[in-house]
């Protein structure tokens, strides 16, 4: 009998970029907006058997994301990352929570910290190179001292390289 097929190896550190959609909203003007995000990240995996932990840093621009209700325009979101994942071999599904900081320009000029959760899935092309899927849910209350908070939804497609 065959022994079953051990996971990978996904301890070290890696960097790489994304390409993304973001859906913004901020309840009390009942607008949303949504577009184009893109950019890069890095960070530190520990492989532990069947559990992965580690950090990541990311910074994403907007594309154009602005709400024509508020005149609030999305510019770009910094997120500082934990990760907790499962080693399933090739593929490792992860949750991850952080805080996040998020810069606007037009009626609301600031940026202000948030917090975000969410889910993602990794696949292992190789040793080396990595893709993935990351959905997160944001939330900024009290934006900026406004009195207007902002909630956030973004999408992201990944490829990392460990190193």
């Amino acid at each position: 009998m065959a022994p079953p097929p051990s996971g990978a190896d996904w301890t070290g550190f890696y960097a790489g970029g994304q390409l993304g959609y973001a859906n913004v909203s901020t309840p009390a003007f009942g607008a949303d907006a949504d577009g184009l995000t893109y950019g890069v990240h890095a960070g530190y995996l520990y492989d532990f058997g069947t559990l992965v932990v580690g950090g990541e840093v990311e910074y994403d621009r907007a594309d154009d994301i602005s709400e024509p209700a508020s005149g609030i325009a999305l510019d770009s979101v910094t997120r500082l990352k934990l990760r907790a994942g499962y080693d399933a071999g090739a593929w490792q599904p992860y949750a991850v929570i952080g805080a996040a900081r998020a810069e606007t320009s037009g009626a609301l000029v600031t940026d202000d910290d948030g917090a975000f959760a969410g889910l993602g899935l990794d696949y292992a092309l190789s040793d080396r190179m990595r893709v993935g899927a990351e959905v997160l849910q944001h939330q900024f209350k009290d934006y900026g001292g406004s009195g207007t908070d902002i909630d956030a939804t973004t999408l992201n497609a990944r490829v990392s390289f460990q190193f």
